[in-house]
């Protein structure tokens, strides 16, 4: 899908009037989580349409690249932004929801080489890649900054892994859900099964909806928001949606267009 679609999620419970309050949602797209190749727009997507929606809130989703999702979230243009780390030079534009995923990275490689690594000047033998534009968290960050990491910087997930398949790099950074997605989405089965994940995490982090402190009613709609997410955690609810990616629920059929959720 090109960027600029917007995607309208309705839940099944959701009564639609043209009364009917409405939120619009920026987001670059994080699959599996944010995807118009899952259905709902992915599993946490869904979560936070159905957490507006026991408010009687509609959630639309706008796929634009990252910084003109932030950038419109700053100006007003967009309601909320998808999800986002937490960055101190953020918090003057925005206001954080609670946290709605932990995220945990991890250096995916080839299955027959192994190496072993406790602080990254352990790796700094090895040839890595990662994708333009992300962060892979601070310390990670200042290591590539001082020379102690030798990467190499590409245009997309896919492009990670068929470089690491080729032999061109030894390693590269990954959230693990969206590395073995993007894998599935890549490369054959039998490929796949020739990459796998280091066990020790690069980074634990959690990830938030970002509202705009320039439009007068964020914090109000920040305080519902939250209000339900906790519901959600506290009735067991929350956790349903990240089984049900687990039991491959949200996969599309064949029949299902990668433009149309539900």
């Amino acid at each position: 899908m090109r960027s600029g679609i917007k995607i309208i999620l309705l839940t099944a419970t959701l009564v639609i009037s043209q009364a009917q309050a409405q939120v619009l949602i920026s987001t670059g797209g994080w699959p599996p989580f944010l995807t118009p190749e899952q259905k709902h727009f992915g599993f946490i997507a869904h979560l936070i349409s159905d957490v507006f929606a026991e408010s009687g809130i509609e959630v639309d989703y706008q796929l634009v690249p990252w910084r003109r999702a932030y950038v419109g979230a700053v100006s007003g243009e967009y309601d909320a932004t998808a999800v986002w780390m937490d960055a101190p030079d953020r918090h003057a534009d925005m206001l954080y929801s609670d946290a709605i995923l932990d995220e945990r990275f991890v250096f995916f490689h080839r299955a027959g080489q192994t190496f072993e690594w406790q602080e990254f000047t352990d790796l700094s033998g090895l040839k890595l890649a990662g994708v333009l534009g992300y962060s892979y968290g601070p310390e990670f960050d200042a290591a590539v900054e001082a020379g102690i990491l030798d990467i190499e910087w590409v245009a997309s997930e896919a492009s990670t892994v068929n470089m690491l398949l080729a032999g061109r790099i030894d390693a590269y950074p990954q959230e693990i859900n969206v590395g073995y997605f993007t894998l599935s989405k890549t490369v054959s089965p039998e490929a796949a099964r020739r990459i796998t994940h280091h066990p020790k995490a690069l980074l634990v982090n959690q990830s938030y909806l970002l509202l705009p402190r320039s439009l007068p009613d964020s914090e109000a709609l920040l305080e519902n928001f939250n209000s339900q997410l906790r519901a959600f955690r506290a009735s067991g609810r929350y956790q349903t949606y990240f089984d049900a990616f687990e039991a491959g629920d949200y996969e599309l059929t064949a029949t299902e267009p990668v433009s149309q959720p539900d």
